[in-house]
């Protein structure tokens, strides 16, 4: 079976063996590939493809990059910019809003099943039309920076690409035509945000990083250049000797603002490595390192970006999903971490975590474990009047190398909203059966 981190060349080999195939790859190339790889390229996509010979040769130049020299030049000195830094944050954030208690939704707990699930779909209704009404045109979402140690300095909304993968990624489960033209508009933001040969950064002077490719190439899988692997080349470049990949792509000519204690290997980002490339020989080392971690209780603290366990769970069982057989070996295992999160009540921290912790069970299919009524419920109570669900911190930079003012959170009710729409996604299967 074909895989980004060969694609190309299992089409070139073909072409090189079966002349019938040659043939039809030159005069039809795109619905040449889209049969042979059972997808559907995007409409504004064209793939030429050239036949060398003893007397021609073709030689292909990258894409030009988006940024003009001098863009480039302001983004590499932007970190000591404040009028730069300003460019990649919309002010004013509003303040956070309380959280509240839907006492309505604590009746639902002994409803039939009928009632329950008529509850939650009117649930993930009001969230989808909620959702509607935060993105913007683009496509993009928002989502808000904060410090985490320090609440009076001011909130910022920033609208990087990651959040609207990280975002479009859990609204995929829900099948609901609202959600699908979510989904839609926020694939355009993504494939307008790309450079060449399929990166992606967080902020404009920061390098290209791997958590902010590997998912938003997940969102563009049918996007020729991650189609056909073209990315592939510098993700695995950016391993160590352990085979774990590290954050940052720091390529000569781009932002090299990244300290050099940033430049780590994180569980999270090594498991969306892996959910991207598949199980490969080149994922082998990132996939004994993290299931080492998880296997042997180590995930706590191991993540600078990712504060809450659920978080890791949560990304390391989407990549059993889409890596088979990667990592299979951890199913049993995650299933007792995950629960372990849970009180004696069978409740979770919040319910970002619940939602988290319940699509991570799902993925492994283990969601019976828990009592699918009462973590309706939960999530349910949470909700507030105009759909959404309260802001909650999703990931930062944890680590005190800059003291309390380097504590940087980013959280947006249309995260959590996003979460607890895939949760209750879920669930509604669970009451189904």
């Amino acid at each position: 079976m074909s895989t980004r981190i060969n694609t190309e060349n299992v089409l070139v080999l073909k072409a090189r063996n079966d002349d019938e195939f040659r043939g039809r790859l030159l005069t039809n190339p795109k619905e040449t590939i889209e049969a042979e790889l059972r997808v559907k390229l995007p409409r504004d996509q064209e793939i030429y493809v050239h036949e060398e010979s003893d007397t021609s040769t073709h030689l292909v130049i990258p894409a030009p990059s988006k940024f003009s020299k001098e863009e480039r030049e302001a983004a590499r000195t932007g970190v000591a910019s404040l009028e730069f830094l300003r460019k990649t944050m919309y002010d004013p954030a509003p303040a956070i809003r309380p959280a509240v208690s839907n006492h309505a939704a604590a009746r639902l707990a002994d409803a039939d099943s009928e009632t329950l699930s008529r509850a939650l779909e009117e649930s993930i209704y009001r969230g989808l039309l909620f959702l509607e009404s935060t993105i913007d045109d683009n496509g993009a979402w928002h989502c808000i920076r904060f410090n985490i140690a320090d609440p009076e300095v001011p909130r910022h909304f920033e609208r990087p690409p990651f959040i609207s993968a990280y975002c479009v990624l859990a609204l995929e489960s829900c099948n609901d035509l609202r959600a699908k033209e979510i989904c839609a508009r926020t694939k355009s933001y993504l494939a307008n945000t790309m450079e060449y040969p399929g990166l992606w950064r967080y902020y404009r002077h920061l390098p290209t990083d791997l958590d902010s490719t590997t998912l938003c190439s997940l969102v563009l899988g049918n996007h020729p250049w991650i189609l056909l692997g073209r990315n592939v080349p510098p993700i695995l470049a950016n391993s160590d000797a352990e085979g774990r990949f590290t954050t940052w792509v720091m390529a000569e000519g781009e932002p090299n603002v990244v300290a050099p204690f940033r430049i780590e290997a994180d569980p999270v980002v090594n498991a969306n490595v892996i959910a991207y490339l598949g199980d490969h020989t080149e994922t082998k080392g990132a996939q004994r390192w993290l299931s080492a971690l998880i296997s042997e209780g180590h995930m706590e603290g191991s993540s600078k970006w990712y504060p809450d366990l659920a978080s890791l769970y949560y990304a390391t069982t989407r990549a059993i999903v889409r890596a088979k057989p990667a990592l299979e070996e951890l199913r049993p295992i995650l299933e007792e971490r995950i629960l372990d999160l849970c009180d004696e009540s069978g409740r979770f921290d919040n319910v970002l975590q619940t939602a988290q912790a319940l699509s991570a069970l799902h993925n492994i299919e283990r969601l019976q474990a828990v009592d699918a009524t009462h973590q309706i419920v939960t999530i349910l109570d949470a909700q507030r009047d105009d759909g959404s669900w309260p802001e909650l911190l999703a990931f930062g930079d944890q680590s005190l190398q800059w003291g309390s003012i380097g504590q940087i959170g980013h959280a947006a009710e249309s995260v959590t909203t996003a979460f607890c729409i895939e949760a209750l996604t879920h669930l509604a299967k669970v009451l189904q059966t």
